[in-house]
């Protein structure tokens, strides 16, 4: 047995009768049921490395995609854990990463340049859509503005892959179809323009290349004979239709991990219809991991009693099995149900229980609500004692105009020509040196002189008076990105650490600038042990703009986050509060009806919330929200707690 292939081993041995079927698993198209807890990352990356460590001396690659970069990037470490030196063979990776590197290689076939932006800010599309309306009326063409709901409609129609030619008819049931149908092309074509594709574009346009050019697909087929689909119960449409488009008429090598019980993202598309298509495109055998060993005996009894309940579900679908032993309270202690006269009373309540513990039980707990508005009070009430906690927001952008001037910069040596960007770069230097230069100046100066329009933005930028001492470092290190765009990565990593060296620590902004360095610095490890500290610039920024730069929670403090956020995430203690009639579920799905799908998602939404709690679980309803009265939510009833 060599060194490299122990660890594997080792990790196999440890592994489940079960799992280690499904880590065995070869050829043909396989589903496997995972339910929570169940050690399916385990089994993923364990069959990773198996594969790889089998083929050592063959040349094939394995493709593994997953919907988080949280999920890539653990998947990616324990892979190369398991089988050092061979983990650059598995391309491990969220869909719209892997789309953006599949145009990036092969677009130019379908007209996509390989330096194409990504507008995943709605700011950037919001603005491109306001762009493309304008140059219709330049061109005579009559367009409504833009109400706000046009881009919902755009995004729901590349969602189903429907494009700008079918839109109309797809819009035959709105007054307005046809205007949001002209919108809808007028939004593609200032894209096309700005060499630009917005986050929907990135699996559709995919998606056309493969179906337009199935020699693409089957160089993929070739490379990666085997593919991992990780939480398969929440692809949409477009992401199933690329994936059969991908995988053409006779590949069966799909490994897909789903549990019908956790689809979460209906709104987004997901359904459980996808799980009984791939069993029916596919013939894939079915294998379950139904044995949890996150969660005590009490809970994993309360999920099982509350999910009964769905109609949606795989057929002959096992319930949950307690595997965990070591469990620390008793079975009346493993689940609590808290009771208040009002909501007020209720954040108050569990701020007041979570405070009295005291710091080391702080680190474990989470604080889970169907909304943010009911965890924005519970967040007020811990501040007020002293216990620190954060509410958990995906954000797309760095606070600092010192960060985003600096990755603006990048950006900007990376696509030379991209007028948006130009713009972020001018808004971020005036917030810093709180100057007035005007993006459209210096767009005529570039083009006037011919020189680039990153050096045109210098030339204003450097002429403002009077400029801070931290100002000037900064238009330095720009100057550098400009100046040698193979080191611009390299310029901003030995960079950074001097932005904050002399601000002041209570300053606000400082404050901002310190917490975006700390993301940086941690997106940048991530990224690095995801793609390689020698990947292309343009690849990073990619992989840059694709993550979120909300930092990390700090040591000692209380998480607050939706359920959805908290999918994927295990807690000591879990807070699910607002469990009331038109809280949870909701007073949409109640309009819906009871048995409808909605209902059935809400119940799905509890089911993953009282399944994060390793060691306890504390229910909470209040008896009035905003002045009225709301029965106690149906699924504490289904789950046995009273």
């Amino acid at each position: 047995m060599t060194g490299e292939s122990s660890t594997l081993d080792a990790a196999l041995r440890n592994l489940s009768q079960a799992q280690r079927v499904a880590a065995d698993w070869k050829d043909g198209a396989v589903l496997v049921l995972a339910g929570p807890g169940s050690g399916k990352t385990q089994v993923l990356t364990c069959r990773i490395g198996s594969l790889l460590e089998q083929g050592r001396n063959e040349s094939f690659r394995v493709l593994a995609l997953t919907f988080t970069n949280k999920a890539a990037d653990e998947m990616k470490e324990r892979v190369t854990t398991l089988v050092p030196g061979l983990e650059e063979r598995a391309l491990i990776s969220t869909f719209h990463s892997f789309c953006g590197q599949v145009l990036r290689q092969h677009g130019v076939h379908a007209g996509i340049a390989s330096d194409f932006a990504i507008y995943s800010l709605e700011e950037d599309r919001r603005a491109n859509l306001k762009d493309a309306i304008q140059r219709c009326r330049r061109e005579g063409i009559e367009v409504d503005d833009d109400d706000g709901r046009a881009l919902a409609v755009i995004d729901r129609l590349k969602s189903r892959l429907i494009p700008p030619d079918r839109a109309e008819s797809a819009l035959a049931k709105l007054s307005n179809g046809r205007q949001v149908a002209l919108l809808y092309q007028a939004y593609e074509d200032e894209l096309k323009r700005n060499n630009a594709l917005d986050f929907n574009s990135l699996i559709f346009e995919a998606y056309r290349l493969f179906e337009k050019y199935p020699a693409v697909a089957a160089r993929y087929r070739r490379s990666y004979p085997y593919w991992l689909i990780d939480e398969f119960q929440d692809t949409n449409d477009a992401q199933y239709k690329l994936l059969s488009c991908m995988a053409g008429d006779k590949f069966r090598n799909v490994f897909a991990v789903a549990d019908d019980d956790q689809i979460i993202y209906q709104w987004n598309g997901a359904s459980f219809r996808q799980i009984q298509r791939l069993r029916a495109d596919l013939q894939a055998q079915v294998l379950q991991l139904p044995t949890n060993y996150r969660c005590p005996p009490a809970i994993v009894d309360a999920a099982n009693r509350l999910v009964q309940h769905n109609q949606q579900r795989t057929e002959a679908k096992a319930p949950l099995i307690a595997g965990k032993s070591n469990f620390l309270l008793s079975s009346d202690e493993q689940i609590e149900l808290r009771v208040f006269d009002d909501a007020s009373l209720e954040a108050e309540g569990i701020a007041e229980d979570i405070a009295s513990r005291g710091r080391d039980y702080w680190r474990g707990v989470a604080v889970l609500a169907r909304t943010r508005a009911l965890l924005e009070a519970v967040h007020t009430a811990l501040t007020s004692r002293g216990v620190p906690s954060v509410l958990s927001q995906r954000r797309d952008d760095f606070l600092s105009p010192a960060m985003r001037l600096l990755v603006a910069c990048m950006r900007q040596v990376c696509r030379p020509l991209d007028k948006r960007n130009v713009a972020g770069l001018v808004e971020a230097f005036n917030r810093l040196a709180d100057a007035a230069i005007d993006v459209d100046e210096v767009l005529a100066d570039a083009e006037s002189t011919g020189v680039s329009y990153g050096a045109a933005w210098l030339a204003h930028a450097e002429q403002c008076e009077p400029v801070s001492t931290a100002t000037k470092y900064l238009l330095g290190i720009a100057r550098r990105i400009l100046a040698e765009a193979n080191q611009a990565r390299s310029i901003v990593e030995k960079a950074v650490d001097g932005l904050v060296e002399d601000m002041p620590k209570s300053d606000e902004g400082s404050a901002d600038l310190r917490e975006d360095v700390a993301v940086w610095k941690a997106i940048g490890r991530d990224i690095s042990r995801h793609i390689g500290q020698g990947a292309p610039l343009d690849q990073f920024l990619q992989e840059l703009q694709l993550r979120s730069k909300e930092p990390a929670v700090p040591n000692g403090a209380v998480t607050l986050m939706t359920v959805h956020a908290s999918k994927g995430r295990e807690f000591d203690t879990v807070y699910l509060i607002g469990m009331a009639e038109d809280q949870l579920p909701s007073y949409q799905s109640r309009q819906k009806g009871d048995d409808s799908p909605e209902m059935e998602e809400e119940r799905r939404n509890c089911f993953v919330a009282i399944t994060r709690a390793k060691e306890r679980l504390i229910l909470s309803r209040a008896i009035r929200y905003r002045g009225w009265v709301k029965a106690p939510s149906r699924f504490l009833e289904e789950m046995g707690v009273s």
